[in-house]
């Protein structure tokens, strides 16, 4: 009897309608993940059976490759599907029972696999030189030396002299024009955009320019408070403002979020032209950049540039914490807001003692120290990286200015760099795709290689564990 089963349609076998509920539709990233865990689940895709490349299924599906290859990397990582570099990925032969493993607020998997040796992730700091005895003491000063009436008071901005305190460090570490009055603190970049989001959606805001590609979580915090993210183009020279100024037009959009000092990921500083060029727009359109100041403290070949809000303190919002520059366990940020744009007010602001633990460790210049070690480390570690990559990958292409903690290398042609991540995590080695930044395919396919957490007397064993991968020495 001649077989009439359909021909296999993704678009109809992963429905993404189907993991709609009766309240707003989760993010896209969610939807395709479970959709996937649905299809292997009820059968539909087989132990074994081949899924399509990332890019794909994200046109097939009309999503952003960043969205799929989250999805897969999620699904790889539990062992729901297989990824082998030089392959397919796959559904996992022992895929047959349901795998729903409850997903953690940082959407990292809590499941068992190799341990990870060599820490390849950007956007994480030094965590073994953690600065805990100086903040030790900071938290031991600030609790001994709070007032009484401080303990039951309300801080709806912050902590006041925790407030000074930033305001005073913004001011000559960043050259920002900082009024006390204008500081909110809050728990880091995460805290700071939703309450950003809310307030701009509160003004009848429902877009925002983001860089293209970007820190893929602060894009998400201002979809899911009513912001549809609009992506503009980022080359050498940082973002493109002839494109923003263009998308604006056809959005609509009056706000953008930019990391000017030193782009994420690809690592441009944006060019002098572009940043006046970038306040004009500003001003032109009555507009409000977000300038995400994640880790413009560490340039190695000159100072770091002054803020971009130094230009225009009326149209420029500054975001900071010390998440990048001493831990995120710390969970302790900022925003330094233009005149215009009321202060938020936190319903979960960090904890009292936190923030004047804050002002402790800012007035005794504790960050400027753990700061100046850190340069020293960083750049040493950067130098030793890159010498490693050029005798054991010397045909590959390694970008980024001398900066932050972190640089792109691009994978050989035909290589997969989700494939590679994939494979590397079978090696203890931690890596980042760079299409898990991207909204659109625009840049070459590569790996983002943070050096922040790597262990100094790993350095050159990790590359060459990266260089098998590649199919390198």
């Amino acid at each position: 009897m001649q077989n009439t089963r359909p021909i296999l349609v993704w678009e109809t076998l992963l429905d993404l309608d189907e993991t709609r509920g009766s309240d707003a539709a989760p993010p896209l990233r969610d939807r395709v993940e479970t959709a996937l865990r649905r299809a292997i689940d009820e059968g539909r895709l087989s132990s074994g059976a081949a899924v399509p490349p990332s890019r794909t299924l994200a046109e097939t599906l009309g999503v952003s490759r960043w969205v799929v290859t989250e999805a897969y990397g999620q699904l790889v990582a539990e062992g729901v599907l297989e990824a082998r570099t030089g392959s397919a990925t796959r559904v996992a032969e022992q895929s047959g029972a349901p795998l729903r493993a409850p997903r953690t607020p940082s959407s990292v998997a809590l499941v068992a696999g190799p341990p990870t040796r060599y820490d390849l992730r950007p956007g994480i700091p030094d965590l073994r030189a953690t600065p805990r005895s100086r903040w030790s003491a900071a938290l031991r000063a600030a609790l001994a030396a709070l007032p009484d009436h401080d303990l039951a008071a309300a801080h709806p901005y912050g902590y006041a002299p925790a407030r000074d305190a930033v305001a005073a460090y913004l001011s000559r570490s960043r050259h920002a024009i900082a009024d006390p009055t204008r500081i909110t603190i809050t728990h880091g970049a995460t805290d700071s955009m939703g309450m950003l989001a809310r307030e701009l959606h509160r003004r009848g805001h429902r877009t925002i320019l983001v860089e293209d590609p970007s820190w893929p979580r602060l894009r998400a915090v201002a979809e899911e408070n009513g912001l549809h993210p609009v992506p503009v183009p980022v080359d050498d020279d940082g973002i493109d403002t002839e494109q923003l100024r263009a998308l604006a037009s056809r959005t609509g959009a009056g706000a953008a979020l930019v990391t000017p000092a030193h782009q994420f990921p690809l690592g441009a500083a944006l060019a002098p032209a572009r940043r006046e060029e970038l306040v004009r727009w500003a001003r032109d359109r009555d507009a409000l950049v977000i300038e995400d100041d994640y880790d413009a403290e560490f340039r190695y070949d000159r100072r770091p540039v002054p803020a971009l809000q130094r230009l225009a303190p009326d149209r420029v919002a500054l975001v900071g914490s010390l998440s990048k520059s001493v831990s995120p366990a710390l969970g302790l940020g900022w925003m330094l807001l233009p005149p215009d744009i009321a202060s938020p007010v936190s319903t979960a602001p960090p904890s009292l003692v936190d923030q004047a633990a804050l002002a402790e460790f800012l007035t005794r210049g504790d960050l400027e120290r753990h700061l100046r070690s850190s340069r020293t480390r960083f750049r040493r570690r950067r130098q030793r990286l890159l010498d490693a990559l050029e005798r054991a990958l010397p045909e590959l292409t390694v970008t980024g200015i001398a900066a932050g903690m972190h640089l792109v290398l691009a994978v050989p042609t035909g290589s997969s760099s989700t494939d590679i991540t994939a494979a590397g995590a079978a090696a203890g080695l931690a890596l980042t795709p760079l299409a898990r930044y991207e909204v659109r395919d625009r840049h070459p396919d590569s790996l983002v290689l943070g050096y922040g957490n790597l262990d100094d007397t790993l350095v050159e064993e990790a590359v060459l564990r990266l260089a098998t991968l590649l199919g390198g020495r």
